[in-house]
C-alpha cells in the first residue's frame, strides 16, 4: 500500500497521516512514514519528539552528468537509509524526515532527492504513508506519483477549499493515482460536509470531526492516539484506515 496525504497547510493532513500510520501499524503491518514537509507536523501525531535534522549531507552526492542532480552515495540503498536514519515510533512505525527549513537550500534539495530514491527503491514489504508539503507545488511537480492512493484533506474554509480544487487536478494528471479520496476534516455538522462537496463538485469520501480533545492534547504535545484514544477523531481515522485497507489484497485484521 502506498498512500499520500495532500492538502493546504493547516488543514490537518499531517495529524491525520500520522494517526493513519499508527493505526495501520496496529494491524501488524510494517509501516514506513515518509515526511517531505519542510515544516513537519507528522512526528507529533506519531508520538515522537520532532527531529529537525535532515538526512545527513554525506548520504547524498552529486549525480552523474545528464542524470539527477543528487543521488544516494555509492554503497547506500533505501534499506540502509531506513535502517540508519528512520526513527522508531509507537506501534512500530518507522519515520523518515526528508528536509527542513534550516541551512542552505541545497540541504533541502539533497534530502528531497533522497526521498525520490527511497520511495522508488524501497522494499515492497513496507506500507508507505507519505505526508507532502502543504499546498500544490510539490504535488503538482510529481511528488505524489509514487502513491497508488491519494487522500486529499480539506477543511471547510475558503482557503482550504481553494487549494483542494487545484489539487483535485492530480486525478487527471499523467501520473494520476489509482484511487483519490476527499477527506473532510474539522467537520462540525452536515453543512460543513455539504459545503466541501458542493465546492469540489464531488462527494466527500471520509469525514473526520472537529475534536476539542485533540486540540487540547496538541497544546500539551500529545498525539491524538495518546490524548484521546477512544474519541471521535481516532475512530474516524480508524474507519478511514479500514476503508483503504479493504481496497488492497493485504493480510490485516483491521484497525481498531
Amino acid at each position: 500500500m502506498k498512500v499520500a496525504f495532500l492538502g493546504k497547510g493547516g488543514s490537518g493532513k499531517s495529524t491525520i497521516a500520522g494517526t493513519f500510520a499508527r493505526l495501520l501499524a496496529r494491524t501488524g503491518q510494517p509501516v514506513l512514514a515518509l515526511d517531505s514537509d519542510p515544516l513537519p507536523g507528522m512526528p507529533y501525531a506519531l508520538g515522537i519528539e520532532v527531529d529537525d535534522s535532515p538526512i545527513p549531507d554525506d548520504v547524498v552526492v552529486e549525480g552523474p552528468d545528464g542524470g539527477p542532480r543528487w543521488v544516494l552515495a555509492p554503497g547506500i540503498d533505501p534499506a540502509d537509509v531506513i535502517e540508519n536514519y528512520a526513527a522508531v515510533c509507537p506501534d512500530g512505525v518507522r519515520y523518515l524526515q526528508f528536509g527542513n527549513t534550516f541551512g542552505h537550500i541545497s540541504t533541502i534539495q539533497r534530502a528531497q532527492f533522497a526521498w525520490s530514491e527511497t520511495v522508488a527503491g524501497v522494499d515492497p514489504k513496507w506500507h508507505l504513508v507519505g505526508d507532502l508539503p502543504g499546498g500544490t507545488r510539490q504535488a503538482m511537480f510529481g511528488w505524489a506519483k509514487y502513491a497508488e492512493h491519494v487522500l486529499l484533506v480539506v477543511e471547510p474554509t475558503v482557503k482550504s477549499l481553494h487549494s483542494a480544487r487545484r489539487l483535485l487536478r492530480l486525478s487527471e494528471a499523467e501520473f494520476a493515482p489509482k484511487a483519490f479520496s476527499v477527506v473532510a476534516n474539522k467537520v462540525q455538522d452536515k453543512a460543513d460536509i455539504d459545503r466541501i462537496s458542493d465546492r469540489l463538485e464531488r462527494p466527500v469520501d471520509a469525514v473526520v470531526p472537529l475534536s476539542p480533545e485533540i486540540l487540547t492534547g496538541d497544546r500539551g504535545g500529545l498525539a491524538p492516539l495518546d490524548a484521546d484514544p477512544n474519541g471521535a477523531f481516532v475512530k474516524a481515522v480508524g474507519t478511514l484506515v479500514n476503508e483503504v485497507v479493504a481496497m488492497y489484497p493485504v493480510d490485516t485484521k483491521g484497525a481498531k
